[in-house]
């Protein structure tokens, strides 16, 4: 078995941290609806479990990847920010997703600057990507207001015609804030 840590990041407002089995119902749900359908869904039961399983994995094979968000005031699951590198991608993606009850309240933008900055600094992944599909205007404008820029307006992932947005590299010689 190969042993593994998964860090802990905190923000203003939200804990990143190791998915949980007890995320597990919020994520079936979450699968189960037509919204999901810009990261994969729907998906059963079956296949969220399988995906939950995967995010675990990822960190003890590569050292990186989805943080699960839990917001502070509440304790509450919020969604998911983190890095992807699995076969098919083209190298390191910066994604996001946030359940539905905590989108527009900038959580998203939260967590993906920690994730971003915690991977320029600690695991040497700087200028990160982003795969965004063509009718996601909400995660287009969030690549937009974290700086990236489009990079590729014809690409493809896993089949799918998709956008490459390019993330900003990190000065990683200037100290961390705290807080994002």
């Amino acid at each position: 078995m190969t042993a593994f840590t998964i860090p802990t990041l905190e923000t203003e407002r939200l804990i990143l941290r190791a998915p949980h089995l007890d995320d597990l119902p919020a994520l079936t749900a979450f699968f189960a609806t037509e919204r999901s359908h810009m990261v994969g869904g729907p998906r059963g039961a079956l296949e969220s479990w399988g995906m939950l399983a995967r995010r675990l994995g990822h960190w003890a094979l590569k050292g990186f990847g989805l943080w699960h968000l839990t917001e502070k005031s509440s304790g509450r699951f919020a969604g998911g920010v983190g890095l992807i590198d699995a076969p098919g991608w083209d190298e390191p993606e910066l994604g996001w997703t946030v359940m539905e009850d905590f989108e527009g309240k900038g959580f998203a933008y939260e967590a993906a600057l920690a994730a971003r900055s915690y991977a320029a600094r600690h695991q040497g992944l700087n200028g990160l990507i982003s795969y965004i599909a063509h009718e996601n205007d909400r995660s287009r404008a969030l690549a937009e207001r974290l700086g990236a820029t489009l990079e590729r307006d014809n690409a493809e992932l896993l089949g799918q015609p998709c956008q490459v947005w390019r993330h900003p590299k990190i000065d990683v010689s200037t100290p961390e804030r705290t807080g994002q």
